[in-house]
């Protein structure tokens, strides 16, 4: 990660601001792209004050001019762009029968409209040079579970997106891979725990390693795969989730 520049989308908080964090300590600079402008700030300068480097951008993932300007923002600060990482997302648990059509379309905006978005802004930045670009996907890219009819649909379409734009850019040397954890540690978690949207006992029970994933096992993975270790893996997810896809036993 030496002296490369990842903007990482949805990086102020959970998931994002961990790997924006690691990225930071392995020499990376980065560009935390945000729809909480402040908070984007925040993480930024927190990472500044480790020693690392970093800016703080607004975006909101849903807008394409946004996210070209967060891209254009990697280039104007550290002058090149070598990689991007999206974490941005949302969970709404929600009946099907009565899910009302704005939350549908807003939970697919958000999780594979802005997914598109942030990898094409990005990628043009990258075209001559390579890259490397790495969704946040789920494993409910692969299993299905009730009241998520749009999170299940929209994460899908990620991981088939992963495979497409993978294909279509391997011979501008841009690898495009995603990483699908089981539930995490974050805040959003627990606001669903809270909210009696997840059993968090129960979750627990089912996943073989016996506890959520944490911030840092996504972080991890994020970060090999835009490392120069993975240099010939593209259109992969590695799902980081204690063996519940393997697990189909009860």
């Amino acid at each position: 990660m030496q002296n490369k520049v990842i903007v990482v989308f949805g990086g102020a908080g959970g998931i994002g601001a961990e790997v924006a964090a690691r990225l930071a300590a392995g020499g990376a600079r980065v560009v935390i792209a945000d729809l909480n402008s402040a908070e984007a700030g925040a993480t930024a300068a927190g990472i500044v004050a480790g020693g690392g480097q970093a800016v703080g951008v607004a975006c909101d993932i849903t807008d394409p001019g946004q996210c070209d300007r967060a891209a254009q923002a990697a280039v104007d600060e550290f002058g090149q762009l070598d990689g991007v990482v999206n974490c941005a997302g949302i969970s709404r648990p929600h009946d099907s029968i009565s899910l009302p059509p704005a939350d549908w379309a807003r939970m697919v905006d958000v999780q594979l409209n802005g997914a598109f978005y942030a990898a094409q802004a990005c990628a043009r930045h990258m075209w001559d040079a390579g890259g490397a670009i790495v969704f946040i996907t789920s494993t409910n890219a692969e299993a299905a579970f009730p009241r998520r009819a749009a999170y299940c649909s929209a994460k899908a379409g990620v991981a088939m997106l992963t495979k497409v734009l993978a294909i279509e850019w391997a011979e501008r040397r841009i690898r495009v891979n995603a990483v699908g954890p089981a539930y995490v540690a974050t805040g959003m978690t627990q606001r669903n725990i809270a909210a009696g949207h997840i059993d968090e006992a129960q979750i627990k029970a089912r996943i073989p390693l016996g506890r959520l994933a944490q911030p840092a096992d996504v972080a991890d993975a994020v970060s090999f795969l835009l490392s120069e270790q993975a240099s010939f893996i593209t259109g992969h997810s590695l799902y980081v989730d204690g063996g519940w896809l393997a697990y189909g036993y009860f």
